[in-house]
């Protein structure tokens, strides 16, 4: 997270922005997000990717920039903010932040897996468990095959545990690999759950290998509206980066 309300860092170096994210000679992380001025709302998002390409909208980067934002005192307990995907509201109580998500209006539900966009482009395939799957190499083989291309999309692999309560592991395109907890893919899992009639419930708990976290939501005829992605965050630590 860097706070680049002068603009003075160089987005357009995505050399500099991939060795910052390696985790053997930088400081090693999934992406880089930049908090920048708005005119309009409290603060614009810029997310990229670890191989330093501008990302798609980024869930639990956007629930961590509010974090950040407070930190900074920009912000109180409630911020509107500006990301690619559009604006989002969010609120802030004590370390646990609630992000509201743009609607979904187009859910693709396949024999064998579901696809949506929920700011980042998903696939969802639901399997019996999710303890020994490769997610390296089963992911690697599905997010730039023939479907999605060069492009890509991120996979996610999901288990339905009970009536409430779904893990998660996903593969990131960007990343090219497997990740602790991505926002986005949880709020795709859990729409796809309900689409597919594994889950009749609107709030669900969602168990990631970073954490859990909670998808709440409302069905209009064939959008889902008013989502929400609340979990804790946590400030790992601070430091300068010279470069």
């Amino acid at each position: 997270m860097i706070d680049n309300r002068n603009d003075n860092f160089p987005r357009s170096n995505h050399k500099l922005i991939a060795s910052l994210c390696d985790r053997r000679f930088g400081i090693g992380a999934d992406g880089v997000i930049l908090l920048q001025n708005h005119n309009k709302v409290d603060f614009l998002m810029h997310y990229f990717n670890a191989d330093g390409k501008p990302g798609s909208f980024c869930g639990n980067g956007a629930r961590c920039i509010v974090a950040f934002a407070k930190q900074l005192e920009i912000i109180d307990s409630k911020t509107v903010f500006e990301a690619y995907d559009g604006f989002h509201e969010a609120t802030i109580v004590d370390n646990v932040v609630s992000l509201s998500i743009s609607d979904v209006n187009n859910i693709s539900i396949y024999p064998k897996h579901v696809f949506l966009d929920t700011g980042s482009p998903h696939h969802v395939a639901f399997v019996e468990s999710t303890k020994k799957l490769d997610v390296p190499t089963e992911g690697a083989l599905i997010a730039h095959n023939e479907t999605y291309g060069e492009k890509g999309s991120n996979v996610n692999f999901v288990c339905v545990d009970s009536e409430d309560h779904i893990t998660v592991r996903t593969f990131e395109r960007g990343v090219e690999d497997e990740t602790l907890s991505c926002g986005t893919g949880v709020i795709a899992a859990a729409l796809a759950a309900f689409s597919t009639d594994k889950i009749n419930l609107n709030q669900i708990q969602v168990q990631t290998l970073g954490g859990f976290l909670t998808v709440c939501f409302q069905k209009q005829k064939d959008s889902f509206t008013d989502i929400f992605l609340t979990g804790p965050t946590e400030l790992v630590y601070s430091g300068t980066i010279y470069y």
